[in-house]
């Protein structure tokens, strides 16, 4: 990414090739919507290009998703639907993503039941696999919190996944 700072723009297909089903798959998990997770992912790049001059050697993946996420909450509050926080965003599950994997409807249901910015969390911390230390310079906290959060949510998605059997 620093030499895409710099200006060498022929390396962002490198970083595009690499990302992009990863920030596509987190749009749409957080979303539902398909169509909305591609614009939303060209966006991302789009924007990635327009600000690389503000990346400052830091991490990729977490300035990356701070991208994402903000491009997500600006949709969202551009089409008028207030939220607190993230709660205008509902998971919503898709059989066509999940046509040769197993079916994971009784998770997708729970994740559902979380509140939207635990499930954010859950996503980018266990289907996203981005670290505590990412996770906490995504969200302005510190890594600590961030893994007792993550933690105390993963308990309260198991007993709701459990209750749901």
């Amino acid at each position: 990414m620093q030499k895409v700072a710099e200006g060498n723009l022929d390396v962002l297909k490198v970083l595009f090739d690499r990302h992009h089903k990863h920030v596509y798959n987190f749009l749409y998990k957080m979303s539902g919507d398909s169509m909305l997770s591609e614009d939303l992912t060209q966006d991302v790049f789009y924007k990635l290009i327009k600000y690389r001059s503000s990346y400052n050697n830091g991490s990729f993946v977490s300035w990356l998703f701070t991208i994402a996420r903000n491009s997500l909450k600006s949709h969202f509050s551009r089409n008028h639907k207030h939220h607190d926080g993230l709660e205008v965003l509902e998971y919503k599950s898709d059989k066509e993503e999940n046509e040769d994997v197993e079916d994971y409807s009784q998770l997708q249901q729970a994740l559902n039941q979380l509140d939207p910015e635990d499930r954010e969390l859950v996503i980018l911390n266990r289907f996203k696999e981005i670290r505590y230390e990412e996770l906490a310079e995504i969200m302005g906290s510190t890594p600590g919190a961030m893994k007792t959060k993550v933690c105390r949510i993963l308990k309260k998605l198991k007993k709701i996944y459990l209750e749901s059997l």
